[in-house]
């Protein structure tokens, strides 16, 4: 049991570090503290389409993962 969450445990690190690597870009500017960008430092958007998806696939993912170090730890420590 042990063996399969560990490797489920990295599988699933690898999938998170692809999908975070896939979501588009928040902030279109290079630099938030210059007069173009200074707006969008507190600018919040609904997240829609592709980006909304990829938002709760990555929450999902980080969920299970936690869930999944947590089982790691309890059956280690027995």
């Amino acid at each position: 049991m042990y063996q399969i969450l560990l490797t489920t445990l990295l599988i699933l690190s690898v999938i998170i570090v692809a999908v975070i690597f896939m979501q588009p870009a928040k902030n279109q500017s290079s630099n938030v503290f210059d007069a173009a960008g200074s707006g969008a430092l507190f600018e919040r958007t609904k997240a829609r389409g592709f980006e909304a998806v990829m938002q709760r696939l990555t929450a999902i993912l980080v969920f299970a993962w936690l869930v999944i170090a947590l089982a790691l730890v309890v059956i280690s420590s027995r």
